[in-house]
């Protein structure tokens, strides 16, 4: 689907995708009695590579595999569902949300019109507090198709939302339904969180505050992300628009941590690089944003609570009440005792 899928670099573009992926599409071409070879040949996959458990293709490879079948199968699932989803289905459920004022409308948009394109599986989006769940329920047995239909389901949704909010999307937990296949360490590749395998259903986990994001594509960037689209490969994108949120809510849930950049990063699944570039690029810095937990939790205890000025200065990572009080007047242009004093003053 979304043109994160098809931007290639050499570490990407190495044979990751498993056989078994590619004789799910050649249960396609079974299901309507249609010949292969083409496909094989235009994804240059030699017929041996089918029978050996371990093969691995590349993502041009698998690309070329699933272009030419949806094509010549007139089935953009593969023969995943009880009928055809001509060519272009798709992309008229990407175009039905792209107008959708945040995320959140886009993927119920997503999931009711899904619902049009088949019933075979149903897809929904609930919100629990601060965490967002898109779950596919499973309404027809998909037999030997399911993994690859149930995986391919949730990467393209969860592709597409990275690309129309032009966000990464950490996702907190991928779950499966069925057991953990011998190729299951690809699945780690294809989602961008932990994956489980043997739940219940199959769903995506991911913070609600994404849903918040506004689109940033429009009909242009829609006509050139199909043209260039895959079906299931993954590569990340680099940009977390939310990550500068992210790590101050994190350094606020955990105030009595050091917040160094390597164990934010660590927290956050980003390499301490990315967190200082991205950080930048959104016109802050981890210092600045160090400063800003620790300012709003020192202006909190000092207006709510009666803890010495000294204890509240360890409290919120200060080595001593002096440089608390120095950082302090920086922030306020007064000390932290004239802030408590004015703050608890009454209203006349």
């Amino acid at each position: 689907m979304p043109d994160a899928f098809s931007r290639r670099s050499p570490r990407i573009d190495r044979a990751v995708t498993p056989i078994a992926f590619v004789n799910a599409v050649l249960l396609g071409y079974r299901k309507y009695g249609a010949d292969p070879s083409d496909a094989l040949r235009a994804a240059q996959i030699a017929p041996a590579l089918l029978s050996e458990p371990d093969a691995r293709v590349t993502a041009s490879q698998f690309e070329a595999l699933c272009r030419v079948a949806m094509q010549q199968l007139d089935d953009e699932a593969l023969g995943w569902f009880s009928r055809r989803l001509p060519w272009g289905s798709y992309g008229l459920l990407s175009r039905a949300s792209l107008t959708s004022p945040n995320l959140g409308v886009a993927l119920k948009r997503w999931c009711r019109h899904h619902r049009l394109l088949t019933e075979d599986i149903l897809p929904t989006l609930t919100i629990d507090g601060d965490v967002a769940t898109l779950e596919i329920e499973e309404r027809r047995r998909l037999g030997a198709l399911r993994e690859f239909c149930l995986v391919t389901s949730l990467r393209n949704v969860h592709g597409y939302a990275c690309w129309l909010v032009d966000s990464r999307i950490p996702l907190t937990e991928v779950d499966f339904p069925f057991p953990r296949p011998p190729h299951g360490s690809v699945h780690s590749l294809l989602f961008p969180g932990p994956v489980h395998f043997a739940r219940d259903r199959a769903r995506m986990r991911f913070s609600a505050q994404y849903l918040t994001l506004p689109p940033r594509r429009d009909e242009r960037a829609l006509r050139t992300m199909l043209q260039n689209a895959l079906p299931l490969i993954v590569l990340q994108y680099r940009r977390d628009r939310l990550l500068a949120s992210r790590a101050r809510a994190l350094m606020t849930a955990r105030p009595n941590e050091q917040h160094t950049a390597p164990s934010l990063a660590n927290a956050l699944n980003v390499s301490v690089r990315t967190l200082h570039r991205q950080l930048e690029e959104e016109g802050t810095s981890l210092q600045a944003l160090k400063d800003a937990v620790r300012r709003e939790q020192a202006l909190e205890q000092l207006s709510r609570t009666a803890q010495p000025i000294k204890q509240i200065a360890l409290s919120i990572g200060f080595s001593s009440e002096k440089t608390f009080a120095r950082a302090f007047r920086q922030w306020t242009g007064e000390s932290p005792s004239e802030y408590r004093q004015r703050s608890s003053a009454p209203i006349r």
